[in-house]
């Protein structure tokens, strides 16, 4: 993950993991008034031998659904990859800090390093290359959905056929990739991973849309019914697979004032118009960790809670969030996520700061100006002070909050990471065993304890912890990068490949992040 990230390792991450979060039992759609969902429909495709039957006539019935449950619709129909482009843009647009955002595809998808593809009608695919240059990632789609902020996030994905470009360069037909879900996703593909299916008449949208139509079922019921009623009526020949992060349950409800549905067929990109965005919700996101900060973990963690006067934080949280991004300085997201140690919205501001041009203003005065005389003043100094690259400073920090409270997992960890940084090796490993003592499945402490042992020369030992972090978190960048490097050192070509290949998908500038460490 970015060096900012990393060093923003907050006590509501620990605390999620031990303390349940004080959200609603059932977080409705319609509550939120905020569901938004793109659908795509590609049947007209010029290398199939006959068009599909099933993509345009599924979306617009799904559309149908959907506007019922009060969802903001956009159908894009038969669109190549500029079209496609453009919708997805729109829909992620779109999305914001209260939206149940759905993403449908019906078409053709390939796989490709472990990735998913959705193909658009244009595609010009004669080799594996060519689908990661004119397909679009499902992994890829979830990230910018998560990225945008959406708490839920909805896949479903109708493409597990046999298709006219996968035989040009491969002997069988691979079917999709299995997806590892980000945090508030579900995902669901008509068949399971490396599986491609011929059943006639189709029957899986059939099912699920008969599904949909159930009184306030949730949707990993909806799911998991259409799973049973399609492998009932295909006598187990097809067998939907679906797979789940949300962290409650989730209904998709019924909203009194349904959106219209958008057509984006056979037109120009510029003609993919789509409706304003939902107005926000009040509703607390249910990966929130703001309800969770007010109590202490079993690692002793000090808990930062944002000074507000507010009678609800999150809101406050929210509302604040929305006049730094108008402002849009760095200035302004280094003062929030000073306001906002943890949460939610702490994260997204994080993710802000990560966006921003390098000349952008950097003025952090106000965050070194405070004197801190509380252990979580130290921590956050700290915190911005390795960001901004001022390591004795940022150690000195930490070394407060370690001396305060020696079993500040966070502060061990940080201290880790950057007494590896300048080079104190043997230093950071100490402080890396202190923290994963204290909180043995820790990512980020695993991760920068691979750091250490990679940095050591210690290449097994490396791996090892690379594997045990990408145990807890998949998709974690810097060991998957770190993993790689260590693996092409170890001679392990191939696997050092997919693994750097799949922490560049995860975070584009991860080469570039570990370049500046010294490690190429």
């Amino acid at each position: 993950m970015p060096m900012r990230q990393r060093l923003i390792v907050l006590v509501g991450t620990l605390i999620l993991a031990t303390i349940p979060a004080t959200i609603p039992a059932s977080w409705a759609v319609a509550d939120q008034n905020a569901g938004v969902a793109l659908l795509i429909g590609n049947a007209a495709y010029p290398d199939a031998d006959a068009p599909l039957t099933e993509p345009v006539t599924d979306a617009r019935a799904f559309a149908d659904e959907l506007r019922r449950h009060g969802f903001d619709v956009t159908i894009a129909e038969n669109v190549k990859k500029a079209a496609m482009q453009h919708a997805l843009d729109q829909f992620y647009g779109k999305i914001n800090s209260s939206s149940t955002a759905l993403i449908f595809f019906s078409g053709f998808g390939i796989q490709s390093n472990r990735q998913s593809y959705m193909i658009p009608l244009d595609a010009q695919i004669w080799n594996e290359s060519d689908v990661r240059r004119d397909g679009f990632s499902l992994d890829n789609v979830l990230a910018q959905m998560t990225n945008r902020g959406a708490p839920v996030k909805i896949a479903i994905i109708d493409a597990s056929r046999r298709n006219p470009f996968e035989r040009r360069f491969r002997s069988v037909s691979a079917g999709l990739a299995a997806i590892t879900a980000p945090r508030g996703t579900v995902v669901m593909t008509s068949a399971p991973p490396d599986t491609v299916v011929d059943t006639s008449p189709p029957v899986f949208m059939t099912e699920l849309l008969g599904e949909l139509k159930a009184p306030d079922a949730t949707i990993e019921q909806i799911f998991n019914r259409t799973r049973m009623d399609v492998s009932r009526d295909t006598k187990t020949q097809q067998v939907p697979w679906f797979s789940s992060s949300l962290d409650s349950d989730v209904t998709l409800g019924s909203a009194s004032h349904p959106a219209v549905a958008t057509a984006a067929g056979h037109a120009t990109p510029a003609a993919q118009t789509t409706v304003a965005a939902a107005k926000p919700a009040t509703a607390t996101p249910a990966n929130s960790s703001a309800s969770s900060t007010a109590s202490s973990t079993a690692s002793s963690q000090p808990v930062d809670k944002p000074a507000t006067s507010s009678p609800d934080p999150e809101a406050q949280a929210r509302h604040d969030y929305v006049l730094t991004e108008e402002a849009g300085t760095r200035q302004g997201w280094n003062d929030f996520v000073v306001k906002y140690p943890s949460g939610y919205y702490h994260d997204l501001a994080e993710q802000q700061i990560a966006k921003l041009p390098p000349d952008a203003d950097n003025n952090t005065a106000s965050v070194d100006a405070a004197a801190p005389s509380d252990l979580a003043g130290f921590y956050r100094r700290g915190q911005h002070r390795a960001m901004n690259g001022d390591y004795n400073l940022a150690l000195g920090d930490f070394d407060e909050v370690i001396r305060r409270d020696p079993n500040h997992a966070g502060a061990l960890n940080n201290r880790c990471w950057v007494r590896a940084l300048v080079g104190k090796l043997q230093d950071a490993m100490k402080d890396c065993n202190a923290a994963l003592q204290i909180a043995p499945n820790y990512p980020d402490a695993l991760d920068s304890r691979g750091f250490v042992n990679l940095k050591l020369g210690k290449l097994s030992a490396a791996i090892s912890d690379y594997n045990a972090t990408l145990a807890l978190d998949p998709k974690h960048a810097s060991a998957l990068y770190g993993r790689g490097i260590a693996k092409q050192r170890s001679g392990d070509s191939s696997g050092a490949k997919s693994d750097i290949d799949a922490a560049k998908a995860a975070q584009w500038n991860i080469a570039d992040e570990f370049a500046s460490y010294g490690i190429k």
